[in-house]
């Protein structure tokens, strides 16, 4: 296969420029109104959210897709999406590129939405556990698995007094409370970002253009292939280890990358001349 190279390709194709400009006045509109409606009101609203909760709407799906948590969250799917989104659409055209991010979206927000419901299953599995028997090692199993302390579901001293008085009967009760109330809030946590739709596209791109160059910090270079295999084997490793406070939706962007694949190819099923 030979390096790609592309020539007199548009910079800043039409659907990627479109998509920076709805994303940054998006992210200005959260940081801007939220002052005044709430910040939780807005991702309530457009955030997506797990099936099970009474916060969760269909238009979610969409929407959540164009929401960032930070500056950087905004600036690094925004790059990204510019830097291998532009060589695909200037390839495909602006039809075939929007139809390939929103299903890489769509497809990342379904597995995700998988793994929330395996998450929340499984936390009311362990919070009954905790219930019937409130032992520190079933308290130790909820804090390491959902990180208990931590996020909107914060409470003051509460991990720390059970592990110092675990027998004392207030303290119990009080746990108790804390572990239901952290159980019935847990299903309302919020998702946000377009990083499964990115992911998708930086795997179409390494699958497209294996021999491409990458050059990491604009200094070291390294073909498309290894850089998009790194960052799928990192994804799946952090997803797996699933460490308590890691807020990142990494089986989202392995859900971006498989629907991407899937995708890449029925298209090019008769059709294997888009390969470079």
């Amino acid at each position: 296969m030979s390096e790609f190279r592309p020539g007199r390709f548009e910079i800043l194709p039409t659907v990627i420029k479109n998509l920076l400009i709805i994303n940054g006045l998006v992210f200005l509109a959260q940081n801007t109104l939220g002052s005044s409606f709430g910040v939780n009101k807005i991702d309530d609203i457009f955030a997506l959210h797990y099936w099970g909760s009474d916060l969760f709407k269909p238009h979610q799906f969409i929407t959540h897709l164009f929401m960032h948590a930070t500056w950087g969250h905004l600036f690094m799917n925004m790059f990204t999406l510019w830097m291998f989104g532009a060589t695909l659409e200037n390839i495909w055209g602006p039809k075939r590129f929007l139809i390939f991010y929103v299903v890489c979206g769509l497809g990342a927000a379904l597995c995700h939405m998988g793994v929330l419901t395996y998450e929340n299953v499984r936390l009311a599995h362990d919070a009954k556990a905790f219930l019937s028997d409130p032992s520190i090692t079933n308290f130790r199993l909820l804090d390491d698995r959902y990180d208990l302390d931590s996020g909107r579901y914060l409470a003051e001293g509460t991990k720390n007094i059970f592990y110092q008085f675990p027998n004392d009967p207030g303290v119990i009760n009080d746990t108790k409370a804390f572990v239901r109330q952290f159980a019935h809030d847990y299903p309302d946590s919020a998702t946000l970002g377009a990083s499964g739709a990115v992911f998708g596209l930086l795997f179409a791109f390494g699958y497209l253009f294996p021999n491409n160059l990458i050059y990491l910090y604009f200094l070291f270079p390294l073909k498309a292939k290894y850089f998009v295999g790194i960052l799928i084997l990192l994804e799946l490793y952090s997803g797996i280890q699933n460490s308590a406070g890691d807020n990142v939706a990494h089986f989202a962007h392995l859900g971006g990358v498989l629907f991407s694949y899937l995708l890449l190819r029925m298209w090019n099923r008769h059709n294997r001349q888009h390969f470079y």
